[in-house]
């Protein structure tokens, strides 16, 4: 058996994908599996013995043009609602043809029917969570888990997967152990949040749970020296799996962005994240830390004192709740 399997959008997207892929490979242990990524994304899989093939989509390439030249697979999951992996899946032939989109997205709805012949729709909906206040969205992890048991992956596995070799360990001696890792995502730094505040913050958690070590992305580098005049440990533009080793001897990650905290989930990590304001009641159950103990917190729509005041109360707060019955 031949199974495709593409996913060419973001990294932590690509880590929740990772039980489902877990799935297929336990429920067809003989079938030869090949995974699409794009170039940005491909780190994710290049350690993992669930594929046996991993192949980029060249910017280049037409999604369809490419997927037309892979035949002869059986099954093909676009694990990505986007019309790049679906065009990819459907231009393959394989007999059976999967993918999903969202309830709302009439378009994709229609369009997606000519692509794939097995079609999960999720509820998962900005619009519909705010208009609905009661509704549950699954976790997007148990939304994959679900559409790959459509494509007849029925051996199901739970645990999200990242490779961390002692080397990646052995980089981060230099490093206080058992840090708070602070990780400077950009969206600390507008939208309810400002570069002040967060350094504010910064100071709060060290003089409550020192150390604090600051992860900082390349996007954030501009404001690694407001951190380092106060005397922070930064950890600057960390190569990926070393970056994943940080969080994983961390006593617990605090994050604005969500390809941060499904690493912090994948390494099995105490995680708060401050989600944006808006769509707040969607994103923090469909990209939730998963299964791991975590902290919620809505950042505040407008960027006044009080408001920047109240929510980081509401960090220092939460982090105190992940880190009390820390051994």
């Amino acid at each position: 058996m031949k199974i495709l399997l593409s996913r060419t959008d973001r990294i932590g997207d690509l880590i929740l994908s990772t039980p489902a892929i877990a799935t297929v490979r336990a429920s067809f242990p003989d079938a030869h599996i090949t995974m699409v990524t794009s170039p940005y994304n491909r780190i994710v899989m290049e350690r993992n013995s669930d594929i046996d093939e991993l192949i980029d989509l060249p910017r280049e390439v037409k999604a369809r043009t490419f997927g037309a030249a892979r035949n002869g697979f059986d099954i093909a999951i676009a694990l990505a609602p986007r019309s790049i992996d679906v065009q990819l899946v459907g231009a393959t032939g394989a007999g059976i043809r999967a993918g999903y989109t969202y309830q709302r997205r009439w378009i994709a709805r229609l369009t997606s029917r000519l692509y794939l012949n097995r079609v999960m729709v999720s509820v998962a909906d900005p619009e519909l969570c705010e208009r609905r206040p009661n509704l549950v969205v699954p976790h997007e992890v148990d939304q994959l888990l679900e559409l790959v048991s459509l494509a007849g992956a029925a051996n199901r596995r739970e645990e999200l997967r990242l490779d961390v070799r002692e080397s990646d360990r052995a980089a981060l001696a230099h490093l206080p152990g058992h840090p708070v890792v602070l990780h400077l995502g950009s969206r600390w730094f507008g939208q309810g949040s400002t570069a002040e505040s967060t350094l504010a913050l910064a100071e709060e958690l060290r003089k409550r749970y020192d150390p604090v070590v600051i992860s900082c992305p390349e996007e954030s580098e501009r404001y690694a020296q407001m951190f380092e005049r106060r005397g922070f440990t930064v950890a600057h533009s960390l190569p990926f799996y070393t970056w994943a080793a940080l969080f994983e001897r961390a006593r617990c990650v605090v994050t604005v962005d969500t390809g941060a905290t499904h690493v912090a989930s994948a390494v099995c990590r105490p995680t708060l994240v401050a989600f944006e304001h808006r769509y707040f009641r969607l994103n923090s159950q469909e990209w939730a830390p998963y299964r791991v103990p975590s902290v919620l917190v809505r950042k505040p729509e407008f960027a006044d004192e009080t408001s920047l005041a109240h929510f980081r109360a509401r960090i220092v707060r939460g982090v105190e709740r992940l880190t009390t019955n820390d051994a």
